[in-house]
């Protein structure tokens, strides 16, 4: 085996990319612009506060590199800064990518990447957003299956054309 990835491989990987730079379109929607006081806002005693949950999503996408690299590698590393833990999540993102474009064979299967790291930072940036709501400030609604998702747009940089709305297209109508 020469460290190439077969045609299989290369489509898995593909795919964890695109699911990856969907991760970076919401989770930049829900990081941009906390308002103050949110980072520390918390709903209950056994609850994460949003900056919890960011530091967080870096260790995960940090484990997710280590994975694509062969490592079963867990580190636990929130600053307790909100924008360096931002930071530190879309730049583990942005390496974890690099490595998936790189054609390099991934160290752990596609799946085990997909159902460990990335599922869950998907479930913490939708709680991100539900504490967003909570606190006052919700991020308004989008149509994302509409959404201008560009493979390996894995940064803050998002594309600026939304396709938001307003109201909750999952209520029925009277």
């Amino acid at each position: 085996m020469d460290g190439t990835r077969d045609v299989g491989a290369a489509s898995e990987a593909e795919f964890l990319r695109h699911t990856l730079s969907t991760l970076a379109y919401r989770a930049e929607k829900v990081l941009r612009d906390p308002p103050a006081g949110f980072a520390a806002h918390k709903i209950g005693p056994q609850s994460r506060t949003p900056l919890e949950l960011v530091g967080h999503l870096g260790d995960l996408l940090e484990w997710g590199c280590a994975l694509a690299a062969g490592q079963w590698t867990w580190k636990a590393g929130g600053s307790g800064d909100w924008n360096a833990d931002v930071e530190r999540f879309f730049a583990a993102l942005r390496r974890l990518d690099e490595h998936l474009a790189s054609g390099t064979s991934l160290g752990h299967s596609a799946r085990q990447i997909f159902q460990a790291p990335i599922a869950d930072a998907l479930t913490h940036v939708g709680q991100l957003a539900m504490l967003r709501g909570h606190f006052g400030a919700p991020v308004r609604p989008e149509s994302y299956g509409r959404a201008e998702i560009v493979l390996g747009r894995v940064g803050r940089e998002q594309s600026p054309t939304r396709k938001e709305f307003d109201g909750d297209a999952s209520a029925k109508k009277k």
